[in-house]
C-alpha cells in the first residue's frame, strides 16, 4: 500500500508550483501592470507578501497580485522598518566602481575614513550638509557634482569643476555663499559623466551618499549618524 502511494505523493509535490515559478508569474504581472521593469521578487515573511523591487522602489503583492501595496512595512515585534532596510540593501553599490576621478575630492587629516556623495550646488539640504561634514576630521569625501535642479546648477557645477582648487570653490560657494568666480569654460565632461552616472544609479534627490561598504543613504543626515556609519565602515 505504501509503495503505491509513494509515487503518488511525489508527483503531487513535484507538481506544486516553486518560489521561483512564483516569482516569475508576479514578475510578469507587476511589469503588465505598472508598464515598468521588475528588478527582483522576494518572498517576505510577513502575510503571504512578496517584495516587488520595479524602479528603484519597493511595492508589496500577493501571489495572485490582487492589490499592490506601496508603503513602508514594519515589523510587528520588533518594530523595524523592513521597508527601510531592504532599500538599504537593494540600492547598496559596490564603492570600488564609482569613478572618484570625476569627483570633487577633499582629504582631512588621515583621510583613512571615507564617503562620497552626489550633490546639487543649489540644494538646500546639500549645503546644510557641507557645512556639518565641514567638523569631520580624518576623512576622505568625494563629491559628485550632480546639478540636476536647475539650468543654473549646471552653471554653478561647471563653475566649480572649472576652479584651480575645486574643493576651495565648492565649501566657498556651499558653507559660505560666495559664488564662484570661473568662467566654467575648461573641459567639463566629468559633470556630464557624473549626470549620466546618477541616472544609471537611479539617483533622485540630493545629497545621496554613499559608505565604503556600498551604502546609500538619501537626504542630509544628522552629523552623528556620519560619524556612525564612517566608524562601522572602518
Amino acid at each position: 500500500m505504501h509503495r503505491k502511494l509513494l509515487p503518488l505523493a511525489l508527483a503531487a509535490t513535484m507538481s506544486l508550483p516553486t518560489l521561483a515559478d512564483e516569482a516569475a508569474v508576479i514578475k510578469k504581472a507587476v511589469e503588465t501592470k505598472l508598464a515598468r521593469t521588475v528588478t527582483s521578487v522576494t518572498k517576505t515573511p510577513y502575510l503571504g507578501l512578496y517584495e516587488v523591487y520595479v524602479d528603484g522602489q519597493i511595492v508589496y503583492t500577493d501571489e495572485k497580485v490582487s492589490a499592490l501595496l506601496i508603503g513602508a512595512l514594519v515589523d510587528g515585534k520588533t518594530m523595524k522598518n523592513v521597508t527601510d532596510e531592504r532599500m538599504q540593501k537593494l540600492t547598496a553599490i559596490k564603492f570600488a566602481d564609482l569613478p572618484l576621478a570625476l569627483a570633487v575630492k577633499q582629504v582631512r587629516g588621515d583621510g583613512k575614513r571615507v564617503f562620497a556623495t552626489f550633490e546639487d550646488p543649489n540644494c538646500g539640504y546639500c549645503k546644510k550638509l557641507a557645512k556639518d561634514i565641514a567638523k569631520l576630521e580624518n576623512v576622505t569625501i568625494y563629491t559628485f557634482l550632480y546639478p540636476i535642479l536647475s539650468p543654473d546648477s549646471l552653471e554653478k557645477s561647471n563653475q566649480i569643476w572649472c576652479a584651480t582648487d575645486r574643493a576651495k570653490a565648492w565649501n566657498e560657494w556651499m558653507i559660505e555663499g560666495k559664488a564662484p568666480g570661473g568662467k566654467g569654460d575648461c573641459d567639463t565632461t566629468a559633470v556630464k559623466k557624473t549626470i549620466e552616472m546618477g541616472r544609471k544609479l537611479a539617483i533622485t534627490g540630493t545629497p545621496t551618499i554613499f559608505f565604503a561598504d556600498g551604502e546609500r543613504i538619501p537626504g542630509a543626515i544628522p552629523i552623528a549618524k556620519i560619524e556612525q556609519r564612517l566608524a562601522q565602515t572602518k
